[in-house]
């Protein structure tokens, strides 16, 4: 795989599924060479962590205390950037909102790694919703992690 020094989870407003990614992602990549980070595709203004993902976060582990949700944008992607959505529609999006996104560098995470169906919204959703989610990306990054050769 080319050389990667920044990946990028990208979903709706950036405050649950793409910071789950972010802190999994953290919490299994030991390498410190890649950046990660997590943005948002519909960002009016800045807003903290959905409280059941920092939950579900914080049992697992992560805790992002000074996390700020933050839209994504042209300048995000840089030489050896890789962003990754949970759904097509959000990919397609981004592919066609900024100049710098491709479909060489722009990938729905489920689809990337194999898997049948895309990681859902959790939003208005329990508790354990959130949980099942959590458990859903952790899986995806892992395998995304083992594809790209990132151990």
């Amino acid at each position: 795989m080319r050389d990667i020094k920044r990946i990028i989870f990208v979903v709706g407003n950036g405050v649950s599924r793409a910071p789950m990614a972010t802190g999994v992602f953290q919490q299994l990549c030991t390498r410190d060479d890649i950046e990660v980070l997590c943005r948002g595709l519909v960002v009016q203004f800045p807003e903290p962590l959905n409280q059941k993902a920092e939950a579900v976060m914080i049992s697992n582990g992560i805790n992002m205390p000074e996390f700020s949700s933050q839209g994504i944008s042209d300048e995000d992607y840089i030489e050896g950037t890789i962003a990754f959505t949970m759904e097509s529609a959000q990919r397609a999006r981004i592919i066609d909102k900024i100049p710098s996104a491709n479909k060489e560098n722009t990938f729905v995470l489920s689809e990337f790694v194999g898997d049948e169906l895309e990681i859902m919204d959790p939003y208005g959703g329990t508790l354990q919703t959130y949980g099942i989610c959590f458990e859903l990306i952790k899986n995806a990054v892992k395998k995304m992690i083992e594809k790209l050769e990132l151990q």
